[in-house]
């Protein structure tokens, strides 16, 4: 099946950095940036690269939302500013697509860094393992959905942080499709706050909201 109703969705605040390299492996097909107030010039170099661009209240599950009604596509893929997907990835995402069952289900990309790194390495392992065993992949792995179900799921909730994990875990386990190709994303923040330090921060801060401390406070300590 040919991906002529897929729109991917990207969230974006300060992202020009980034941003590029996302949308270079992206060429030719409709991309909604949501922006939640960069100050960086984001939303114009968006608009260079041939991306629709629309202002979103910021946070990551609204402008996710947003972004999502802003296009009519049958098909959604939502995506991180920082995330590129590996070469062939339309091949794959064609043949989950023309699958009769695909519109029931989500799939996502394997987690991979921008490095090849002993640290990054082993994160890599985690998250393999974390998708294989409790069917929680992250938002840097993108998520590709019908409009049907992500409609059904009551889409991404309007959270600061974990609206990502909110959603797999309303598709839940048998729901979610492991697609054979990798969402590559910048290592960047790991180099800069240090590879135990952010890892540990990330499960603690995963650990907490499983515990039910409300995600806004979460949002500060990740902050």
């Amino acid at each position: 099946m040919p991906l002529c109703d897929l729109a991917i969705v990207i969230p974006t605040l300060n992202a020009a950095r980034s941003l590029p390299g996302a949308l270079a492996a992206l060429e030719g097909l409709p991309v909604v940036v949501a922006d939640g107030g960069s100050t960086d010039g984001t939303p114009a170099l968006a608009v260079r690269l041939g991306a629709r661009v629309i202002a979103a209240p910021r946070g990551r599950g609204p402008q996710l939302a947003a972004g999502a009604g802003a296009t009519g596509a049958s098909w959604l893929l939502f995506l991180h500013a920082d995330t590129r997907l590996a070469e062939g990835w339309r091949e794959v995402v064609a043949a989950f697509l023309a699958m009769p069952e695909a519109p029931h289900h989500a799939a996502h990309f394997r987690f991979a860094l921008d490095e090849e790194s002993p640290p990054a390495r082993r994160l890599a392992r985690v998250v393999a393992w974390r998708c294989r065993l409790l069917g929680l992949p992250y938002g840097d792995q993108g998520l590709l959905i019908h409009r049907d179900l992500y409609a059904k799921l009551g889409g991404h909730p309007p959270l600061p942080l974990f609206e990502d994990v909110a959603l797999v875990r309303a598709l839940g386990r048998r729901r979610l499709v492991a697609l054979p190709t990798e969402a590559v994303t910048s290592a960047a923040r790991w180099r800069r706050d240090g590879w135990l330090f952010r890892s540990a921060r990330n499960l603690l801060c995963l650990t907490l909201y499983f515990a039910g401390l409300p995600p806004r406070l979460i949002a500060r300590l990740y902050a």
